[in-house]
């Protein structure tokens, strides 16, 4: 009955883990305030680029304008609760010296860089996610999914988008051991990965060579398909494939995260944190 007893505790360890970050996040009330400050001049800025892009059309690619604003609220929501703290977590572990002694306890590491992110997202959905709709909604366009069968979708086709962010993140994040200093490789990361996921301007305006190319790597799956779920781009056949896609994504990332970290551990254990 031990195993019972020790799983007992971790779920007990993530629960505090959960709950404490929610409370941590509702302190910093100043975060929230320029968090969606800064949103929202991105979302404003966004919207009047695609107006002045759709003055001659009503429709490019099969979507119209207010598809595209639509498009352009909800990806600004996105990118606020699509943020991880994997990769600062692990590197001040690593320049503290801390890590191995971290990864000895009784909770796996990465098991809590994952429920503290977890945490976060729950606390800024509410703090941010919901003003920004709120202010895109009436200054923008009314984001609105296409059906509800297209809103359901979009729910399950987010959780593994989000699954696919993290679990590159913790992946990224294991070049804490083998570089000095990770800052700016992770503020590279962050932009690289937004521009080719789709979440600032979709993959469909790409040309052909790049967009094949784009369609092979993961990021689409993080803010593009969930977006193109949204707005109703693609038949129900369709989505269900690249969700279906998006699925294999996560157990591929998953499977090389467990295959990086182990190596890691072996690594730091022998050499010391």
């Amino acid at each position: 009955m031990a195993w019972v007893t020790n799983r007992k505790n971790k779920h007990s360890a993530y629960k505090y883990i959960y709950k404490m970050r929610i409370q941590k996040a509702l302190t910093y009330r100043f975060d929230v305030f320029s968090s969606i400050i800064f949103q929202c001049i991105v979302m404003f800025a966004a919207a009047f680029f695609w107006r002045a892009i759709y003055i001659d059309t009503s429709s490019m690619e099969g979507i119209s304008v207010t598809d595209m604003l639509t498009y352009t609220i909800v990806s600004s929501a996105m990118s606020v609760i699509l943020m991880t703290g994997v990769e600062q977590r692990l590197m001040d572990s690593v320049e503290k010296g801390t890590v191995a002694t971290d990864m000895i306890k009784p909770v796996p590491l990465f098991g809590i860089y994952f429920f503290e992110d977890l945490g976060n997202i729950t606390s800024l959905f509410f703090l941010n996610v919901i003003p920004i709709i709120l202010i895109g909604g009436f200054f923008i366009a009314t984001p609105l999914p296409a059906n509800g069968t297209y809103a359901a979708l979009f729910v399950l086709s987010f959780i593994l988008s989000f699954m696919v962010n993290w679990l590159f993140a913790a992946l990224f994040s294991l070049l804490s051991f083998v570089t000095i200093n990770m800052s700016p490789l992770v503020q590279v990361k962050k932009h690289v990965l937004r521009l080719l996921s789709g979440s600032i301007i979709p993959i469909w305006f790409f040309p052909d060579q790049v967009k094949f190319i784009l369609e092979l790597l993961p990021f689409i799956y993080i803010y593009q398909l969930p977006l193109d779920i949204y707005i109703g781009k693609y038949s129900y056949n369709v989505i269900l494939l690249k969700m279906g896609i998006q699925l294999l994504w996560v157990i591929f990332l998953f499977a090389a995260f467990l295959i990086a970290e182990r190596h890691m551990q072996r690594k730091v254990m022998v050499q010391g944190g």
